[in-house]
């Protein structure tokens, strides 16, 4: 049998850690085993001792050429993927974002359009900024034949894109009746459109003020409203970029009662915090996010959270600006400062150092959240997030004791300096496989704008979380 063989490494897939090969054939696996050498034929020999080998990573949550008020992110589609494959992240799920009252068919046709440049395999989930007569119908034909088996709300962004409460338990039962999953941004947007107002006519107009203008009980009361909208619309509910203690207790709360309530948590939540934000106004204007950077005692409870299972999966919510969209309005009025930063390429390696390394979580456990779960949760295990015969080749050849410190001068993304930049983290990517096709191979991406594949997902493939 000629094709690749992935030997002498350690296999980590399914929760389950052993010394073992890969045997690729094509863009599929066709053997996971121990001595695979002889069933191999004359295929090539990719040697993997002293590496991990596991599914590529799956990024639930991206944000590529995303339109804002405050300017277009930075990142294409072909940037940003090739971002992603650099860092080990062979699968992305970017979203549709309609203008309000925008046909939801026609935003998700100019989305699949803009996503044909991707180098690497992609989902889409869409976004609800509206609701109307005409939007069950429209979700139902996105999700029939459109391949959207996820639909996310923002309880944030009030003047734009951001639903009501009666508008949320609409799209609520709207998921009960197609079977898709909810994502929500969890912000009470009315309290910050107050606090916002408050903070610039008291003259606190640089982006010092942004955090304070979403403090941490913004993010808890709004993650206890939706989840409480979902249990009374019997609806699983995955709560996005979960940045505190208090948004992390209403999910533990909500899952002990046996409501499907899941939460996705993000690198800067577990290692940055609000410290960023003083003294240079520049350099504040980069570290402008939503949900903003917290306290330190949040991070705690976050991989608290993690190692325990409330949280479920680790998304980078990729969202990168130019460094002139960052601080045009970095000292005048922090509103107008867009929101956001680059972390496709830094996932696994950030979790691995400082989760893996560090001791706070184990290898199988760091796997199931960068990859295995979120496959699980959007309908696209097992073709994606394991290594067993007949799914995706989508692998990474892992050096678990490379050295390194993160550079702005290096990153493949566009836009602003990753705010990352300083870190010392250990643990890259040797070698990425994306559908049997060597991407990536110690850090350079090689692979053909276009070849990424549309991951057509469906209504009600995914999990209702309660799994840990």
């Amino acid at each position: 049998m000629a094709g690749i063989l992935v030997r002498g490494g350690q296999i980590v897939s399914d929760g389950r850690c052993f010394r073992g090969d890969v045997l690729l054939a094509g863009a599929t696996i066709a053997a996971v085993g121990a001595n695979l050498a002889a069933e191999a034929g004359g295929a090539t020999i990719v040697d993997a001792s002293g590496c991990q080998v596991f599914p590529g990573g799956v990024d639930p949550h991206v944000h590529m050429a995303l339109e804002t008020p405050a300017g277009v992110s930075a990142d294409d589609f072909a940037s940003g993927s090739r971002a992603a494959l650099a860092g080990g992240t062979t699968t992305i799920i970017d979203f549709v974002t309609p203008r309000r009252h925008e046909s939801l068919t026609a935003a998700l046709a100019v989305r699949r359009e803009a996503a044909l440049a991707a180098v690497c395999d992609y989902g889409l989930h869409m976004s609800v900024t509206a609701w109307s007569d005409r939007t069950l119908s429209e979700l139902e034909e996105c999700c029939r034949s459109g391949g959207i088996g996820s639909v996310k709300a923002y309880l944030a962004y009030k003047e734009t894109i951001g639903l009501d409460d009666g508008e949320f338990l609409a799209l609520l039962d709207a998921a009960r009746q197609l079977n898709f999953l909810t994502l929500v941004h969890a912000e009470s947007g009315d309290m910050i459109s107050y606090l916002q107002r408050r903070l610039l006519e008291s003259g606190k107009t640089s982006a010092a003020g942004h955090p304070l203008s979403r403090p941490p009980d913004v993010e808890g009361d709004a993650v206890s409203r939706a989840l409480l909208m979902a249990r009374l619309a019997g609806v699983p509910l995955y709560v996005v970029h979960v940045s505190t203690r208090q948004g992390i207790d209403a999910v533990a709360a909500a899952r002990r009662l046996g409501q499907g309530a899941i939460a996705e948590t993000c690198p800067q939540y577990l290692l940055l915090d609000e410290d960023r934000y003083q003294g240079d106004v520049a350099a504040a204007a980069l570290h402008v996010m939503s949900p903003p950077l917290r306290q330190r005692e949040h991070q705690a409870a976050l991989w608290e959270a993690l190692a325990a299972g409330v949280a479920q999966a680790i998304g980078s919510d990729h969202c990168p600006f130019s460094l002139d969209d960052k601080q045009r309005h970095a000292a005048d009025d922090f509103t107008r400062v867009p929101g956001g930063t680059g972390g496709v390429e830094y996932r696994l390696p950030l979790l691995f150092t400082f989760g893996v390394k560090a001791g706070r979580i184990s290898l199988p456990r760091f796997v199931d959240l960068v990859s295995s779960r979120p496959a699980k949760l959007f309908g696209l295990f097992p073709r994606k997030g394991t290594l067993r015969p007949g799914s995706d080749a989508d692998l990474v050849v892992w050096d678990p004791e490379k050295e390194w410190t993160v550079s702005a001068s290096d990153q493949w993304q566009r836009g602003a300096p990753t705010v990352y930049a300083g870190l010392e983290l250990r643990g890259a990517p040797r070698l990425v496989f994306s559908r049997g096709e060597a991407v990536c191979a110690e850090g350079r991406v090689e692979a053909r704008e276009g070849r990424g594949a549309f991951l057509d997902r469906g209504p009600g493939r995914g999990s209702d979380g309660r799994a840990g």
